[in-house]
């Protein structure tokens, strides 16, 4: 299956939005990803994504990108879709953490049956 990630990215995007709440990201500042560098700290970096903010915002599947200023120069950014680390609203803290890399969907789980397919499983992300 494809990752879910994309589309949560975009649900919660636009829940926040809804809010009048800024979106945030929280990205794993690597190699594959398009950013100041001066502004990681830690290999992380942390995006404001709400529409005043950036122009021609694309949350792809793939890719998010957009322009931004930071410190007053603007800035082409791209983040690989699988380098966000989570999405939240700034002014309350609610959103979604993912984990640092995508589980691989056909590795074995606790739980599996005898005739070799997996059960059902659900992880309760907070």
């Amino acid at each position: 299956m494809n990752s879910n990630r994309p589309y949560l990215i975009r649900a919660l995007y636009e829940w926040i939005m809804d809010n009048g709440m800024s979106p945030h990201l929280l990205v794993k500042a690597d190699e594959n990803v398009k950013v100041p560098r001066e502004y990681v700290e830690d290999g992380k970096i942390i995006l404001n994504i709400q529409a005043d903010a950036v122009k021609g915002l694309q949350l792809g599947n793939e890719f998010i990108d957009f322009n931004a200023r930071f410190g007053g120069t603007p800035q082409e950014i791209t983040v690989p879709v699988s380098s966000v680390l989570a999405i939240y609203a700034t002014e309350n803290g609610k959103g979604l953490i993912f984990p640092e890399e995508d589980e691989d969907t056909d590795a074995p789980v606790d739980g599996d049956r005898k005739d070799g397919k997996q059960r059902p499983h659900l992880k309760v992300i907070k």
